[in-house]
C-alpha cells in the first residue's frame, strides 16, 4: 500500500514539473520560460528596452557578469553572436508565449 502510494506520489509530482515546462527555443538552445522572464527583468522592460536601446548588443557583457543572470544563460554568453540571441531573447513577447501562440515557445 505505502509503495502504491509513493509510485502515484512521484507520478503526481512529475505531471507537475513537465506540465509547466514550456520552453524557449533560439539558435539551437532551450531556455525556460522562467530564465527568459528573468532575462527581461534584467534588461529593465524586456521588449521595449531592447528595441529602443541599439547599444543593448553592446551591453550583453555586463548582463552576462551578472550573478543574478541566471545559470541557463551563461553558456549562451561565452558563444560567438551570444549577444544577438540574448537581445532577441529579451524581446519574446512573454503574454503570447505563456499560451505558446509564439513559435519560439514550446512545450504546451
Amino acid at each position: 500500500m505505502k509503495a502504491a502510494l509513493a509510485t502515484i506520489a512521484v507520478l503526481v509530482l512529475a505531471l507537475g514539473l513537465t506540465s509547466e515546462a514550456v520552453q524557449v527555443e533560439e539558435n539551437g538552445l532551450s531556455f525556460s520560460l522562467e530564465g527568459v522572464k528573468r532575462l527581461q527583468e534584467l534588461t529593465e522592460g524586456g521588449v521595449a528596452t531592447a528595441q529602443q536601446n541599439p547599444r543593448f548588443r553592446g551591453n550583453t557583457m555586463s548582463l552576462c557578469a551578472d550573478p543574478m543572470l541566471p545559470q541557463e544563460f551563461l553558456s549562451l554568453c561565452k558563444q560567438r553572436g551570444g549577444s544577438a540571441s540574448l537581445s532577441r531573447l529579451a524581446m519574446v513577447p512573454m503574454d503570447v508565449c505563456e499560451i505558446c501562440a509564439f513559435a519560439a515557445c514550446t512545450g504546451c
